[in-house]
């Protein structure tokens, strides 16, 4: 099977860009060109736009029993088709397959969890103070929506943003990520065979700047979905802020670990080794920080230093892969610039910090110590294979430094003592916080994040709500 081609899909059909111009698609794995992404103009735009506005009076009308069967139907078909998108998300984002392959299997979980989620846009009646007078509050779908996708979970960002919107009555119209174009290609088809009708989903590519300029601002346009960086969020906020547009921002973060002396730290090793690295740490919510109590810190540096030196570095589509290659060279430059200036400034490389050859984007996992506040990398967020190690003494330094940041996405904590764990689930200044295992990010949790790192949900009850908007109705019989 060959990698495929990726066009637009406008009104129900796929189609060539007008302009017939495309971007091409890289493997990170080899750095071969192998395949190609229609890149939308105006005129494109224009067309999905209008499709989207006609699709959205088509959709609003349908029942919920009926808007649900389409999702869980979607959701049969993403399953039994993947094995051939994940294989397809590791040629063009580099990751394990099996982390593709998870990812894929997920968007069946949230298609399913928003299914039933239609079925509970519930509205209220409120007691009214005069006989015969009745008071209620509806939710109504607030309109066609525009959803802005990154490409280090091309399947999973885009299926939290489409799913939410169908299930409350939206369209939506979907910019996708020019390098894993892909992998919400297979959800749009999948959306479709099910029965969505035209117009519902439309899904385009192109010039970021170019798609966001012309269709947030646009009047078809009435709620955006943003994931990415916190300086382009802070730009479009602004952008549908001067146009009365309701806004989801998922930012990025520089998530803290907090290890107290009274854990296994050998096991949290393990299990940080496993998870620091998935997808080349190229995650939002991904491991950062790491701050451990003094007694232990030189147990858990040299733990976890050796699990890193044993994960197996290599192409996504090798089953004893472990951790794929960066997403193209800017990001591997940029890792690289990172680390030599924490270098510079008195870091310590406990292992990695190099690219591994010059075929494809592969880095080493790498473990940084004797990292302070000032350094740049302790400051963005590095979006690669490496974690920062530093000790603590109390655990009030530990909490300042988690709160440091004017990001707060997400963070982990493990304690036995359940008075620290108290005072970290209180003072830990972020929208989401894991404690004594790993649990974020499942369909039915709440998924965004506080300060710089946005606001609203995309998961959970919470995520509807965004794209519902209550009307009030008093009325006395005629």
């Amino acid at each position: 099977m060959s990698y495929p081609d990726t066009l637009l899909f406008i009104d129900g059909e796929w189609t060539q860009a007008t302009s017939k111009r495309t971007i091409e698609v890289e493997n990170p794995s080899t750095g071969e060109i192998i395949g190609k992404v229609a890149r939308a103009g105006t005129a494109d735009l224009d067309k999905a736009l209008a499709a989207a506005e006609a699709g959205f009076q088509r959709w609003r009308k349908n029942g919920a029993l009926e808007k649900a069967a389409v999702l869980r139907k979607a959701a049969v078909l993403i399953r039994e088709r993947a094995e051939d998108i994940a294989r397809n998300v590791t040629l063009e984002q580099g990751k394990p397959l099996h982390e593709a392959r998870a990812e894929t299997l997920l968007a069946g979980d949230i298609l399913e969890w928003f299914a039933g989620e239609a079925q509970r846009t519930y509205g209220r009646i409120i007691p009214a103070r005069i006989h015969g007078v009745s008071q209620l509050v509806v939710q109504e779908p607030v309109g066609p929506v525009l959803g802005l996708t990154p490409w280090n979970f091309p399947i999973n960002q885009t299926i939290r943003k489409m799913a939410a919107a169908l299930a409350a009555g939206c369209s939506i119209l979907i910019k996708g990520p020019e390098e894993t174009p892909s992998g919400p290609a297979a959800l749009v088809q999948a959306l479709h065979d099910a029965g969505l009708p035209a117009g519902v989903v439309g899904l385009v590519y192109g010039i970021p700047a170019e798609i966001s300029d012309y269709c947030i601002p646009h009047p078809v346009i009435r709620k955006v979905s943003f994931t990415g960086s916190v300086v382009v969020g802070k730009q479009l906020a602004a952008m549908a802020g001067l146009h009365m547009k309701r806004v989801t921002m998922e930012l990025g973060g520089h998530a803290p670990v907090i290890i107290t002396r009274d854990t296994d730290v050998a096991k949290l090793a393990k299990t940080f080794t496993a998870f620091k690295f998935r997808a080349a740490g190229q995650t939002c919510i991904s491991p950062n920080r790491f701050l451990v109590e003094s007694p232990v810190y030189d147990e858990f540096r040299k733990a976890f230093v050796e699990g890193a030196r044993g994960v197996k570095v290599g192409d996504g589509l090798d089953g004893a892969t472990q951790m794929g290659p960066l997403v193209n060279e800017k990001r591997l430059r940029s890792v690289e610039a990172l680390i030599a200036e924490a270098v510079e400034s008195g870091a310590r490389i406990e292992t990695g910090g190099r690219r591994i050859g010059n075929h494809g984007y592969y880095f080493e996992p790498t473990i940084l110590s004797q990292v302070t506040p000032d350094m740049k990398i302790m400051n963005d967020e590095p979006f690669g294979p490496i974690a920062l190690l530093s000790s603590f003494d109390t655990l009030d330094e530990a909490i300042a430094e988690a709160n440091r940041l004017p990001v707060g996405l997400g963070a982990y904590a493990f304690s036995r003592d359940e008075a620290t764990v108290n005072r970290l689930c209180d003072e830990v200044e972020t929208g989401m916080i894991s404690v004594n295992h790993i649990g974020l990010a499942l369909p039915e949790v709440p998924f965004g994040g506080i300060k710089d790192s946005g606001y609203g949900s995309e998961g959970g009850a919470e995520a509807i709500q965004a794209y519902l908007t209550p009307k009030f109705i008093t009325r006395v019989p005629g």
